[in-house]
């Protein structure tokens, strides 16, 4: 096994909103994937390779800022990403933080009321 995750989805209420939130946090377009059931919305990744996650609505998916909290990849230097989450609709919680030689984290509630985080090495 190489990672312990290999898959997750973040729950939304507003689809539209929350794939315009994401795709600014990214910088990119969320790309949506058809469901039988859910509205769902692919996050920047290399499906072939590595971990991989979505944002879902549907029954089931409710958001929240308890529970477990996932790390996204905040890319070369969170900072990017990071400032542009309050004009995307979201918070920062906890701006960047230095986690000594595991580089640096911050946490943030997305446009749907989820408690997520950032990391990266620089």
């Amino acid at each position: 096994m190489v990672n312990s995750i290999n898959w997750f989805e973040i729950p939304v209420t507003d689809f539209n909103r929350a794939k315009a939130f994401y795709g600014a946090l990214f910088g990119t377009e969320i790309q949506e994937m058809p469901h039988p059931e859910y509205k769902y919305g692919i996050l920047p990744c290399d499906m072939q390779n590595g971990v991989g996650g979505a944002i879902v609505k549907g029954e089931g998916f409710e958001p929240s800022m308890a529970g477990s909290v996932i790390y996204l990849n905040g890319g070369d230097d969170l900072s990017g990403p990071l400032s542009r989450i309050e004009a995307a609709g979201g918070k920062v919680l906890l701006p960047k933080t230095a986690i000594g030689s595991n580089g640096f984290m911050a946490h943030f509630v997305d446009s749907e009321g989820n408690k997520v985080a950032l990391h990266s090495m620089n």
